[in-house]
């Protein structure tokens, strides 16, 4: 929230003569020094004239006190935008609002972004929810929430070790029955290979990242003329070049079919 005592005091106490520190959202003046207090209405002559975007400022500030939640950031920020507009005079006290709204937009961007980093952190997808983190280690309790998700991320990336295993096993298949079936390369060298890049995509995929998607992409093409080939040509000993045939041009077919249909019932 934005510190709306920040503004330097200008005004000084007619009892001790020390600083008096001005709340416009309470509308009162208190000297630092005694502790005597003021209406603002009292010592400033301007303050009336600033009611408007001072309502605007406390509405603002209202909203960033509840939970962080991107909607209600969202119409704080509008509002501290509308009252600047309203404090374009050349008097002390609208350079302070002008001052005031200017933090207070500000605290609104890093609002913004700890609570999409929370909405992350809710749906348990902890390592978007660290990137977002990140960007305001110092807002709220962002630090702690950091280390938290580091951890989380690494427990939740340990569990997909097995599905990544499953991803990087189609290629290294699909590549050992090719050389086995068209280069005629001996099984006692094809399996030590294709058990390397397995075991080399899976750590991509574990990692993360392009490589790791197109790996993932990559895969699923091929998972299903796999089958289909695995099935006709080990299943039911058809031919390896017709199965291999059948295996790719079905799915494309099916493919194809699909998006004509689709074509044809959607009207005119």
């Amino acid at each position: 929230m934005p510190d709306i005592n920040s503004a330097p005091a200008t005004l000084k106490c007619n009892i001790c003569g020390g600083e008096i520190r001005k709340d416009f959202l309470t509308g009162t003046a208190v000297c630092a020094h005694c502790g005597n207090k003021w209406s603002l209405s009292d010592v400033l002559p301007e303050y009336l004239k600033y009611a408007s975007a001072i309502e605007k400022i406390k509405k603002a500030q209202v909203l960033l006190n509840g939970k962080p939640d991107v909607s209600n950031v969202a119409q704080a920020k509008l509002l501290f935008q509308n009252a600047s507009t309203e404090c374009l005079h050349t008097d002390a006290t609208s350079s302070e609002l002008l001052a005031i709204c200017k933090s207070g937009q500000k605290e609104c961007e890093n609002l913004r972004i700890y609570a999409t980093a929370m909405g992350f952190y809710d749906r348990k997808s902890y390592r978007q929810a660290l990137e977002e983190f990140k960007k305001i280690p110092g807002v709220k309790d962002s630090a702690s929430r950091i280390e938290e998700c580091k951890v989380l991320a690494e427990k939740e990336k340990k569990k997909l070790i097995p599905l990544a295993a499953i991803v990087a096993l189609i290629i290294p298949t699909v590549l050992g029955i090719l050389m086995k079936e068209k280069l005629d390369i001996p099984i006692y060298v094809i399996i030590p290979a294709c058990l390397v890049l397995v075991a080399g995509l899976t750590y991509a995929v574990y990692r993360g990242g392009t490589l790791a998607t197109v790996v993932m992409v990559l895969s699923f093409i091929c998972a299903v003329p796999l089958l289909l080939f695995m099935v006709l040509a080990y299943g039911l000993h058809m031919e390896t070049g017709p199965a291999a045939s059948i295996a790719i041009g079905a799915p494309i077919a099916f493919i194809v079919a699909v998006g004509l249909k689709t074509s044809a019932e959607k009207p005119n």
